[in-house]
């Protein structure tokens, strides 16, 4: 079994679709499970409908109805107008009507899961019509009857076991399409696994059905050194250890979802990441071996992060009772800790809010602390650091904070 996954920019328009198309006739199809992200920046727009939802915004409507638009507009050029692909797009949009109406929670986050999942299920109806009416026969499977997980909404947790089961029963040897991102919880409730969890799910599918391989199609040519929206002259990685990718993730680089490394290191499942544009190109794998080929600084670039210094009123020293204080209340309030720093009178965190509530958690810290932050900092990790690399990054602002291990340089850069 090969498992491929095709992300938003793959499938983000009729022409994008039909590239899906010409890398699977390149690559061949038999025996592969092909999972699919929302299209474009449809779950970004699915996340304005559940703002829109919960504030009882009036643009609520106007949002949902950009988000119809845009697939049917993908609809008339991939299809004739008779079609029964736009009947069933019709259906989907009468579910996510149908759970707007009768909601009664006010669970943001299981209202996000339920409204945002939609993104997927769009995608893969349309996707594989397409597929059938090309004469490339396959499999439409909802995920959500796969991937057991606990309701732990926008972050759910595997259950590996009953998942595998199910996997292995349901998958056959044959072309099958399935969404990404996207779990069954509890009570036939929709969860998801975190965002850009896509690759996530590719990595549960091949675990469960030892896969031979696992390739991410990309619109860039692979793993590069560093994201090229925010560098120059970027290298691309041919090989990348286990190890070097799961580092990198953890840091924040986004070419690999962090959760998607450890199960495929597990059974030593190969990771390719591609270009959909260049299938000549032979892209990156990740596997067992050297850390990375050829060996150059990397670069993970993080914005809209905070420094907060936290300190005690008395003057006391910052502790072990205060520091578990401390983190108790950033996991309450969900915040992502992504650097620490510690003298003896106070404390600093760098922290990201994934989740908006850094107001909430500076005004409950100030009970019992002095706090001092900034806002709008930029966090740089190099991996594999020259003295070279370092000074690049410390001309772009004003230098923060700096942590070094042997591996890892971390910079904390307010920007000019």
């Amino acid at each position: 079994m090969k498992v491929f996954k095709f992300g938003g920019a793959s499938v983000k328009s009729a022409a994008s679709i039909k590239n899906v198309v010409r890398v699977l006739n390149h690559e061949g199809f038999d025996n592969t499970l092909v999972i699919i992200s929302a299209m474009g920046k449809m779950t970004n727009a699915l996340e304005k409908v559940v703002d829109d939802y919960v504030e009882k915004a009036p643009s609520l409507n106007q949002s949902i109805e950009f988000i119809a638009d845009y697939h049917q507009q993908i609809c008339s050029e991939l299809f004739q107008k008779d079609h029964g692909i736009f009947m069933e797009i019709e259906i989907v949009f009468g579910k996510l009507s149908g759970f707007l109406a009768s909601n009664r929670s006010h669970n943001y986050d299981f209202i996000y899961d339920q409204i945002v999942s939609f993104g997927e299920i769009l995608s893969t109806k349309i996707v594989s019509s397409y597929l059938n009416n090309v004469q490339i026969p396959n499999t439409w499977l909802d995920v959500r009857s796969c991937i057991h997980t606990n309701n732990n909404f926008r972050n759910a947790n595997v259950d590996w076991e009953r998942t595998a089961t199910t996997i292995q029963k349901k998958i056959h040897h044959n072309l099958t399409i399935t969404q990404g991102f996207i779990a069954g919880g509890g009570n036939n409730q929709t969860t998801t696994l975190g965002r850009e969890g896509s690759d996530f799910t590719a990595a549960i599918f091949a675990y469960c059905l030892n896969a031979e391989n696992v390739t991410i199609w990309k619109d860039v040519d692979g793993v590069l050194n560093a994201d090229p929206r925010c560098f120059d002259n970027t290298t691309l990685l041919e090989q990348i250890s286990y190890k070097e990718a799961i580092e990198m993730s953890f840091y924040g680089a986004s070419v690999i979802h962090p959760k998607t490394l450890k199960p495929l290191e597990n059974k030593k499942i190969p990771l390719y990441v591609r270009s959909f544009d260049n299938l000549k190109a032979i892209g990156t794998v990740v596997q067992k071996g050297q850390a990375i080929q050829p060996i150059t600084p990397c670069f993970i670039q993080k914005k809209q992060q905070y420094l907060v210094s936290i300190s005690a009123k008395d003057f006391s020293f910052m502790v072990e009772s205060n520091l578990s204080h401390v983190f108790k209340l950033l996991g309450d309030s969900k915040m992502k800790v992504n650097l620490i720093q510690n003298s003896a009178l106070s404390f600093s965190v760098c922290i990201e809010d994934n989740h908006h509530q850094f107001d909430d958690f500076i005004k409950t810290i100030q009970e019992g602390y002095t706090v001092y932050f900034n806002s709008n900092i930029t966090l740089y990790t190099i991996r594999h650091a020259t003295k070279q690399a370092i000074e690049m990054i410390e001309t772009k602002g004003k230098v923060l904070l700096k942590q070094a291990t042997k591996q890892t340089v971390q910079v904390l850069i307010k920007p000019h």
